[in-house]
């Protein structure tokens, strides 16, 4: 039995922003699961539908759903219905976990959570509604970061120099870059200063001084992390020269690398290194699960 095990594994209610701060509050009191009780439990619910085992694996992720939230509050939507779709992100990842493939369910669900929430943004802000293909969708949440990155904060359009690069990095167009700017620039983001209840007191600025990682959760996250990089490192020997250099270029580094670009580089089609790079991802994603079955085994 997993320690904690006499706290109820219900999730507390979040009727909207007015109980936001008891809610928050309330989730702290749920214990967080050592790696062999969340195998545990999710072996129970995989094998035998248990739902308290379930249950327990919701309740103790419930704060990895608001410091996730707590990311997309520029957006100007209410956090308790951020909280409240990525809860249900939550629950389809745990729904989805297999404990067997050597991952930790917060990396698993994370996915999930942050897909969730991103649905519910792009039907809820109306000024976005053009967003539907995937290109669109990647441009709305990744303009900010970008903005920020080139230091591009100025009123109005973005530089010329600014708008291509973006345009270049993320694969739409320039005219896509500007409207999009222009759009979100009307959404404007929500102060921090804005009072959390009705009466005044209390301001978002003061959660988000709360808001620091446990002690614990910093070095299993750091220890995860590790482990992660290890098996890359491990898995990318199953790829040739080629294979990993176009893997690394466009999936894993900060400023990646146009399909164009790499086509020069090999004096082939773009489509080519499309295909090379899809092929050398589905190969790396195998070799990771092979990777981890066999970490899954010597640990048995």
């Amino acid at each position: 039995m997993a320690s904690g095990s006499n706290v109820p594994a219900t999730i507390p209610a979040l009727g909207g922003e007015a109980s936001l701060n008891r809610y928050l509050a309330e989730i702290k009191k749920f214990p967080i699961l050592s790696a062999e009780e969340e195998y545990m439990l999710a072996k129970r619910f995989e094998e035998h539908g248990d739902t308290e085992a379930a249950a327990r694996l919701v309740t103790s992720h419930l704060r990895l759903v608001a410091k996730i939230a707590m990311g997309y509050r520029g957006y100007g939507l209410p956090l308790s219905e951020l909280i409240s779709e990525g809860n249900i992100g939550l629950m389809q990842g745990v729904k989805k976990f297999e404990a067997d493939r050597g991952f930790r369910l917060a990396t698993y669900a994370m996915w999930w959570i942050r897909a969730s929430i991103q649905e519910f943004i792009l039907r809820s802000w109306s000024l976005v509604k053009m967003g539907t293909t995937a290109a669109q969708k990647k441009l709305f949440f990744n303009l900010r970061r970008m903005k920020a990155k080139l230091d591009a904060f100025e009123d109005g359009d973005l530089r010329p120099e600014d708008l291509k690069k973006i345009a270049t990095d993320l694969g739409v167009t320039e005219a896509e870059v500007t409207s999009m700017n222009r759009r979100m620039a009307l959404g404007g983001d929500t102060s921090l200063n804005v009072p959390m209840r009705e009466d005044g007191e209390g301001q978002w600025q003061d959660w988000l001084a709360d808001d620091s990682p446990l002690q614990d959760e910093r070095v299993a996250e750091a220890q995860e992390a590790d482990v992660r990089h290890e098996m890359l490192v491990s898995a990318m020997s199953s790829l040739n020269e080629r294979e990993r250099h176009i893997l690394t270029e466009r999936r894993l580094t900060d400023d990646p690398k146009t399909l164009e670009e790499l086509s020069q580089v090999y004096g082939v089609s773009r489509e080519r290194v499309r295909q090379i790079e899809v092929r050398a991802f589905e190969k790396l994603q195998k070799a990771m699960l092979r990777i981890a079955g066999d970490k899954r085994l010597l640990a048995a």
